[in-house]
């Protein structure tokens, strides 16, 4: 009996780490297997989701609307003196070297800074990016609401400086319409580093 529980224990203990294996590896069914490289992959569900916003022209509109293609989603705000404005050309630099392999990516910015970052204003720094990103902003409730589906952080300043600063995560999530969330970029990676992995993915769909 003994020798039994043993046996049992024993393969219970191999289905647990088989299926921990799966979790953070992605599954032996998961094409973009070879692709990944992120800690969550696998996790894919709990990054991404419904969001309604405003575009520059003060339309609303929800993820479907603007993520159609591979996309490069990046939470910041237009008055970030140094890391949103370099982390969005490299996003910027990263769609142009895929568009020179063939391959079409679209730079999405989303605006965690509602009381400064009107639809107008977020239009005019999406456009002297590149005339292909996307600018995003919305009330202080849409934009909460899209940065908890993400899992993003941001949290303002005291505002009663104009200058205030908002304090913000970093990371660009490679999203795609049919299989929502597949990739996570940190602020060292070179945009040749994400031209590619995100080629690979691409490769792979």
């Amino acid at each position: 009996m003994v020798r039994l529980y043993a046996i049992l224990a024993t393969v219970v203990l191999a289905i647990g780490l088989g299926a921990m294996w799966l979790l953070t590896r992605g599954g032996a069914d998961d094409k973009y297997a070879q692709c990944r490289s992120s800690q969550i992959a696998g996790g894919s569900a709990a990054i991404g989701g419904p969001f309604e916003l405003l575009n520059a022209n003060g339309e609303t509109v929800t993820d479907k609307d603007v993520i159609t293609e591979p996309t490069l989603v990046y939470f910041g705000y237009t008055f970030c003196p140094d890391v949103c404005p370099f982390d969005m050309s490299r996003n910027v630099d990263t769609i142009d070297l895929l568009a020179e392999r063939g391959q079409s990516v679209t730079p999405l910015f989303i605006s965690i800074d509602p009381d400064r970052d009107t639809p107008e204003v977020v239009g005019d720094f999406a456009f002297n990016l590149h005339e292909r990103v996307i600018g995003l902003t919305g009330s202080p409730e849409q934009i909460k609401a899209a940065s908890k589906a993400y899992k993003t952080y941001y949290k303002a300043q005291d505002k009663s400086d104009e200058y205030y600063l908002v304090d913000h995560s970093t990371f660009t999530y490679l999203m795609t319409p049919e299989d929502g969330f597949l990739e996570f970029f940190k602020r060292d990676e070179t945009a040749e580093q994400m031209a590619d992995k995100i080629g690979c993915f691409l490769d792979q769909a």
